[in-house]
């Protein structure tokens, strides 16, 4: 019998633990899935431990908002059995039951083919993290910014959208400004690509006036608030900067001197709902990427049972990079 790990409740606690799957039990949907590979993000460890509303789904609920996996069965015609198929966003995880299982079923129109070129293992070194990022830097590319600019900014940055971003972006030749509170983490963060390291502190104590000095050519922000703020504020003209987090907070305090006097643009990126056609493109994309950069960011694999510690430990900012999860240890 395959297996998932199920957070559920007990009085006031939240428990998360490995047990037997009855297949019968599984959601609703067309493709019946061999899971492979999941990853843990930070809205997994969210959920995992119960210090975020991010499961929407009747407890006991599997989450996991990463999965890679071979097709069992379908009754779509896009997928047959054997097919390799990757599904992130489209709220599995969240509303859905996710990728924490050995066998997960799901909606036909919700996968992407495993593209050529790109393993399993590769696949979920990446996951929502990787995927992120790359629709990040592609917004930055079609706002017109190219690496003779200036300098591109990455905030959060050893965390696993902005490793995959100061990557991704070193990979094409800009200069890379890595925000970071984790000292431990520059080491990791030059190997990446980074050019210069910045404090935290520098953009986190938020905007010093409604246009400071202009710094940066463009920006990806995983963390919001006040950083965000100063971000918006530091742009020089025309400069883009693509928000795709809020961990350092929900709630942004700015003005629109940014937007009407130097022309700068705020992008959302949605890798949840993300069309089609668009995640395809990204997902070649990060197909094309070298092997040498997956295993650089990649720290390591770890087994279902690990996943709760290893929650615990993301969440205090104790991980950095990407752990993958090997579903069938």
């Amino acid at each position: 019998m395959p297996r998932a790990l199920f957070v559920d409740r007990d009085a006031d606690r939240t428990l998360a633990t490995v047990r037997t799957l009855d297949p019968e039990a599984l959601p609703e949907g067309d493709v019946l899935v061999e899971g492979l590979y999941s990853s843990l993000n930070y809205k997994d460890g969210l959920a995992v431990t119960g210090r975020g509303k991010i499961i929407r789904g009747a407890l006991p609920f599997v989450p996991g908002i990463d999965l890679v996996g071979r097709v069992l069965s379908s009754t779509a015609e896009a997928y047959a059995p054997g097919d390799l198929v990757i599904q992130t966003g489209w709220h599995l995880g969240e509303a859905r039951w996710g990728g924490f299982s050995q066998q997960q079923r799901v909606e036909a129109r919700s996968l992407v083919p495993l593209p050529p070129g790109l393993s399993p293992l590769h696949a979920m070194v990446a996951g929502t993290a990787g995927f992120t990022a790359m629709l990040s830097v592609m917004t930055l590319e079609e706002h017109g910014l190219t690496p003779d600019q200036g300098t591109v900014v990455v905030t959060g940055a050893s965390g696993g959208v902005g490793s995959f971003s100061v990557a991704l972006l070193h990979e094409r030749g800009f200069h890379v400004a890595a925000s970071t509170g984790s000292e431990g983490a520059h080491t990791y963060l030059r190997s990446l690509g980074a050019d210069d390291i910045q404090p935290r502190d520098v953009l986190g104590a938020g905007a010093q006036r409604p246009l400071d000095k202009a710094q940066y050519a463009g920006a990806i922000d995983c963390v919001g608030g006040d950083t965000l703020a100063a971000l918006l504020s530091t742009m020089g003209r025309h400069g883009c900067v693509a928000a795709c987090g809020l961990a350092g907070g929900a709630a942004l305090h700015t003005t629109v001197f940014p937007f009407i006097l130097r022309g700068v643009v705020l992008a959302g990126i949605d890798s949840n709902t993300c069309p089609p056609a668009r995640r395809r493109a990204a997902w070649a994309s990060l197909a094309a990427l070298p092997a040498s950069l997956y295993d650089a960011i990649h720290t390591d694999t770890i087994a279902l049972d690990e996943v709760p510690a290893r929650s615990d430990a993301l969440l205090a900012g104790h991980i950095q990079g990407r752990l993958v999860v090997d579903l069938q240890q």
